[in-house]
């Protein structure tokens, strides 16, 4: 039989109190919904299916690159009300898994787990044990142990309320039972929704064996309803990576204060201070430093780098060696060859450093080429924009930049050609030239500074 998951995304989560639907909240640099297409995804599905609320429509504008089939459900009725509107879709025969788009952290060994577990002519149930069951379903089990209903908690006696083993609302069985079930349920309790847990007793009623699996650990299947909420899982989930982390060789000198929005590949004896933010995909090489206080954004960094405090990095290549900040940004289109150095307050966009070259010190260098072993001093600015376009510079092997130049683009500063300080530059200088272009010095002796004049 083949697989197919409908993921119900179409709560209003009017407890976050925001204008974005509650699937579009982020968690570790992903959206809810996406996290969950994600795992599903991992069980090789024929087709997975999203389940929207009417007036949502900003989900699937938002997340369009997903490829999933998108359901609308124009009435909010209920959990089994929205696996009704997917189930005409899907082609006799398919097994379905039923998910949520506010249960952001299931892992794939449980539901792997759970697929595997549930007989052919059966349904499945993910549960879990938790402290304080308030607001979930609780499992209903007879003497010898099996599952006779579940009861929501709005609808359970107070005996039943104490009962702290919980559905999770994960369920697995076949296309042709969940139809046979939904079609008979009714909305005759507190919510007047069509519950999709109602189906387990009639499940019950007919002698279909309900298998459950007991979820590895509660935040896998905790649901976000609020912004507390979803801290709390954020904060988990960012621990699991961290360890994770520390486990593969990499040192987080502080792993509370560290986070992974993204997907990073982290060779060993990679050591990260705090506050640092990932986000995109990252590569760190080995023995690499990354400082406090630091964003990286889709780079790859190479071995034996140290990336000092307070220091952006996005869409750029860092050779092995390279020594940058604290205080830089390097933005994207840049690469930094091996052993090249940009320090405090220096900006690169769109360049390309050779190796060893060096730009120390509060300088703006764009749309740039710069060879080997150039100095760039303190100050240079290569004015690569005219106001309607843009133009790139080209700096030579060897070249040396005096502090406080501006290299007004187009232009090529030739092999071991040297600019002197306080130069603007807006012609070519050729190999081993020196080029200074300064106002004439002006020089008065003797000279009375203006007073201020009494009122």
């Amino acid at each position: 039989m083949g697989l197919s998951v409908i993921i119900l995304a179409a709560g209003r989560g009017k407890r976050m109190h925001s204008n974005l639907p509650k699937v579009l909240h982020k968690l570790g640099g992903l959206t809810l919904l996406e996290r969950v297409v994600t795992r599903a995804r991992e069980l090789h599905p024929s087709e997975i299916f999203v389940v929207y609320g009417h007036g949502g429509e900003q989900v699937p504008d938002e997340l369009s690159h997903l490829n999933v089939r998108w359901v609308e459900q124009k009435e909010t009725l209920g959990t089994g009300h929205a696996v009704m509107q997917a189930l005409p879709h899907i082609k006799d025969g398919q097994r379905v898994l039923i998910l949520y788009g506010d249960v952001p952290l299931i892992s794939t060994a449980t539901l792997q787990a759970l697929i595997k577990s549930t007989p052919s002519k059966g349904a499945g149930l993910v549960v879990v044990n938790l402290e304080d069951p308030s607001g979930y379903g609780h499992i209903v089990r007879n003497k010898r142990g099996n599952i006779t209903s579940i009861i929501e908690h709005r609808d359970a006696t107070d005996l039943q309320k104490q009962i702290k083993e919980i559905n999770t609302g994960i369920m697995y069985a076949s296309n042709e039972l969940f139809k046979s079930w939904l079609e008979r349920i009714d909305n005759d309790n507190a919510q007047k929704e069509f519950y999709l847990t109602d189906a387990i007793e009639l499940a019950v009623s007919e002698g279909v064996h309900i298998e459950s699996v007991l979820a590895s650990y509660p935040e896998e299947v905790l649901g976000v309803n609020n912004r507390c909420q979803l801290a709390n899982l954020e904060r988990f989930y960012q621990h699991q990576e961290a360890k994770q982390l520390l486990l593969s060789g990499v040192s987080l000198l502080d792993p509370d204060r560290f986070d992974l929005r993204g997907e990073l590949q982290a060779a060993e004896d990679v050591t990260i201070d705090i506050n640092v933010i990932i986000e995109g995909k990252v590569i760190i090489g080995k023995n690499s430093t990354i400082g406090p206080n630091t964003i990286l954004r889709n780079v790859e960094i190479g071995e034996n780098v140290e990336i000092k405090a307070n220091t952006i990095i996005e869409d750029a290549k860092i050779g092995n060696d390279c020594v940058v900040g604290p205080f830089a940004r390097i933005r994207p289109g840049s690469h930094l060859q091996e052993k090249a150095r940009v320090g405090n307050f220096v900006e690169l966009k769109n360049t390309h450093i050779a190796k060893a070259s060096k730009i120390n010190h509060l300088s703006y260098v764009g749309d740039t080429d710069v060879g080997e072993n150039v100095n760039i001093g303190a100050g240079t600015i290569t004015c690569n924009y005219d106001g309607a376009n843009k133009f790139r510079t080209t700096i030579e092997d060897g070249a040396f930049i005096g502090s406080n130049t501006s290299l007004v683009a187009p232009v090529t500063i030739g092999k071991s050609a040297t600019v002197g300080a306080g130069s603007t530059i807006c012609e070519n200088v050729s190999e081993n030239g020196l080029a200074v272009a300064r106002a004439q010095q002006v020089y008065k002796p003797n000279w009375q500074r203006p007073t201020k004049k009494e009122e």
